[in-house]
């Protein structure tokens, strides 16, 4: 999985550590030698997706197809909407298709990784427990056996669901149960989470917020409605307390990549009133929050995060996998479908002609390969956003032990998140680095006392050109040395504990749902769309239609159609591009 040879590097001291807890300056200025740490690059191949900045120039147009082969159906990309079509063929009795991945590995953004033997996630980790508004995935749940049916009941295995405790914040120098800050807040700021919770609440209950996106006419007046920056929404209701702002920029950042300055008022809202509301201390259930303080949401997760869904629906594909495969173009004829990639093996081309293609590629790899592309699909590309992320997967030789004054006794947690003041810039929280906290690997065992372990941490640093320059830029010791920097705020033996650092960046990690998208892609697509299926397809999957971007011979899978990247997403389109 890795691309770099193994990196060491001298600790830094608890002095420099500080002095590199935001993003600039990376390289920390003072070390003393104290252990070495390895590691290295790993997870996705920045060179073999950097082939398609100009496709028409990649090895694959130099060379002609040294070999041409055909099936009825070529789904180009590998994550979880190409894996989920790919299943829905099996499921339909089709078997002649072909699945083509740029990576080694199938997967996206939701692949895994391991340390002395420890999984760990690369990217996604974990899938909150569906509603019935997504049937597909528990049906698939039902599929692996994690969901089923008992005394007329749905139940899920409890071995999947996260343990207890699930999350926590180091907050005002001590762990505290929870995410939203509370230990030491005042009236001023309990009023505002009432306040939110209660406006939460209200658009709940239009039934205008659905996971995945549905497209109907409640959903759409509210994304005619919400249609502008998430913070500025907040300001016209008057929400300013630095605790809220930073609380709902951190869930924005968490779920979009991007924060309450970047994404629309809809995406902010949906957030919440799509799955658990908001729920403010003291706004009991039947006041309208799905959860009280301290009651925590039903999540499923593995050491090795959503890779554990992405394993299950690669495993049973054998030959029909093609990984190493760039895809550099697609051209749609009456005919049929052509469909190059260069074989990153054998160093040569390969063309597939097949009667239609799945594409399961981000948008603006599709505008890149694909011929005579429709004027939706450029003008989709045109109006959106990618935010950039990096994921450290920190091994530990031993349990941290945890900083501050902790008096209140709050054990560690699966998801366990580091407060950092918050800088204000014109009226919305700009937090210089991107760190969102990180997870435990060995949450989910069962041993009696914590040992050693793997600690993934994520920083999603925002769509600007600079932070991806920054991130393909900087070396794995400046990436690192960031890294744990942050980590060392709340563990400052962070440095005597780690051995071993591997860094995955994500030069376009996932779409945003800014503004733009939303009035510019989502609401025209969701008034045009039509699902219509290709000619000769046989249908046995029964599911209520969900829109589909199409032409003839194409039919684009990818979770970008949605504006923003969740499993739900992903998976449901996938899935109903081959219906």
């Amino acid at each position: 999985m890795g691309q770099g040879a193994a990196l060491t590097a001298q600790l830094p001291t608890r002095r420099s550590a500080l002095a590199a807890a935001v993003l600039a300056p990376w390289v920390l200025t003072s070390c003393k030698s104290q252990r070495s740490i390895e590691g290295g690059f790993a997870g996705v191949s920045a060179e073999r997706g950097h082939l398609l900045r100009e496709p028409r120039k990649a090895p694959a147009h130099s060379i002609a197809p040294s070999i041409t082969r055909r099936v009825h159906t070529v789904i180009a990309g590998g994550g979880v909407a190409g894996l989920s079509a790919a299943r829905a063929l099996r499921l339909q009795g089709m078997d002649d298709f072909a699945l083509l991945e740029l990576e080694d590995t199938a997967g996206g953004n939701a692949r895994a990784g391991a340390i002395a033997g420890i999984a760990h996630p690369l990217g996604a980790h974990y899938l909150p427990v569906p509603g019935d508004g997504v049937p597909e995935v528990q049906d698939y749940l039902q599929e692996l056996g994690l969901r089923q049916r008992v005394a007329g009941r749905w139940q899920y295995d409890e071995r999947h669901l996260c343990h207890s405790p699930q999350e926590r914040l180091y907050f005002n120098g001590a762990w505290q149960d929870g995410l939203l800050p509370l230990a030491g807040v005042g009236a001023t700021t309990l009023a505002q989470y009432a306040k939110f919770s209660g406006l939460v609440e209200q658009w709940r209950r239009t039934g205008g917020f659905q996971i995945p996106v549905q497209h109907t006419a409640r959903s759409r007046q509210c994304q005619a409605q919400l249609a502008y920056p998430f913070a500025q929404y907040l300001a016209e209701q008057q929400l300013t307390d630095t605790h809220l702002l930073w609380y709902l920029d951190y869930c924005c950042r968490d779920d979009y990549g991007a924060g309450i300055a970047s994404v629309s008022g809809w995406a902010g809202i949906h957030y919440f009133a799509a799955r658990h509301g908001f729920g403010a201390p003291g706004i009991a259930e039947s006041d309208g929050a799905d959860k009280e303080r301290g009651k925590e949401t039903g999540v499923l997760t593995w050491p090795e995060g959503n890779a554990h869904f992405t394993q299950a629906l690669t495993h049973p594909l054998e030959q029909r996998l093609h990984t190493a495969r760039v895809v550099v173009r697609i051209a749609e004829s009456t005919s049929g479908v052509a469909v190059d990639a260069f074989n990153v093996a054998t160093q040569t081309t390969e063309r597939w002609l097949a009667q239609r293609c799945i594409v399961a590629l981000p948008i603006f790899v599709v505008q890149r390969v694909l011929e005579s592309a429709p004027d939706f699909l450029h003008h989709a590309a045109n109006h959106t956003q990618y935010a950039s992320w990096l994921v450290a997967n920190v091994h530990i030789n031993a349990a941290l032990q945890d900083t501050g004054p902790d008096t209140t006794g709050v054990p560690a947690a699966w998801d366990n998140v580091i407060y950092q003041p918050v800088a204000r810039a014109g009226g919305a929280p700009n937090k210089a680095a991107g760190g969102l906290g990180y997870v435990d690997a060995m949450h989910q065992s069962t041993r009696t006392a914590p040992g050693p372990t793997v600690l993934t941490y994520y920083s999603a640093l925002g769509t600007t050109l600079e932070a991806r320059r920054t991130l393909m830029t900087h070396t794995w010791a400046q990436h690192k040395d960031a890294a744990l920097a942050d980590l060392a705020v709340a563990h400052p033996d962070i440095y005597q504990r780690a051995t071993h650092v591997n860094i995955t960046r994500y030069g376009h990690a996932m779409a945003v749902p800014t503004p733009d998208f939303l009035r510019e892609v989502t609401l025209p697509w969701a008034k045009s769309a039509t699902a219509a299926a290709p000619s000769g397809t046989s249908t046995k999957l029964a599911y209520a239609p969900r829109p589909v971007p199409h032409t003839q011979r194409l039919r684009f899978a990818h979770s970008d159609w949605s504006g923003y990247s969740v499993f739900e997403e992903a998976f449901t389109r996938g899935l109903h591009a081959t219906l």
